[in-house]
């Protein structure tokens, strides 16, 4: 029997909402993948068609976070703010859709998200330190920086978050 491809997004979703209310509940270290496949509704060796660990889980619900974070901000930032209340806007919408993950998110920082991790395999961490430090440099680059801040300041920066 084919699958057809709403059927898997709504998985997806499953998977994940029962992820962050395991992770919540019972922790990610303790959580295990049978665990988060039973409460999906899966098989256990099934959630690896859609993740290839609890880590990248982890780092899909970052992703969807601070995806949403940054269109609450681009709604609410105004053109005559200063790049105080831009930066300050912009980190603390962030913080607050990371917030219910507050629990868990430590392992996907440590190990896909830290200053240290660059380079690594992982195209959605690659991808969430990328866009977020992109939106950083142009709020910088909005408010007469024009000079592009170093790899130094966006390391520190990042860690600082």
């Amino acid at each position: 029997m084919r699958v057809s491809a709403k059927t898997k997004e709504a998985t997806r979703q499953k998977v994940l909402q029962v992820s962050q209310e395991l992770f919540n509940s019972t922790g990610f270290r303790e959580t295990t993948s049978r665990d988060l496949a039973a409460a999906a509704g899966i098989a256990a060796g099934t959630i690896f068609n859609y993740f290839p660990s609890k880590e990248a889980i982890v780092l899909q619900l970052v992703c969807d976070a601070l995806e949403n974070a940054e269109a609450t901000f681009n709604r609410r930032v105004r053109p005559e703010s200063t790049l105080e209340e831009d930066l300050f806007l912009y980190v603390s919408t962030g913080l607050r859709q990371l917030q219910p993950m507050r629990g868990f998110v430590g392992p996907a920082f440590e190990t896909h998200l830290g200053p240290a991790c660059g380079g690594d395999a992982n195209e959605l961490g690659d991808y969430i330190r990328t866009s977020h430090v992109e939106m950083v440099s142009s709020l910088l680059s909005k408010h007469g920086h024009a000079e592009p801040p170093t790899a130094v300041h966006l390391q520190m920066y990042w860690l600082l978050y």
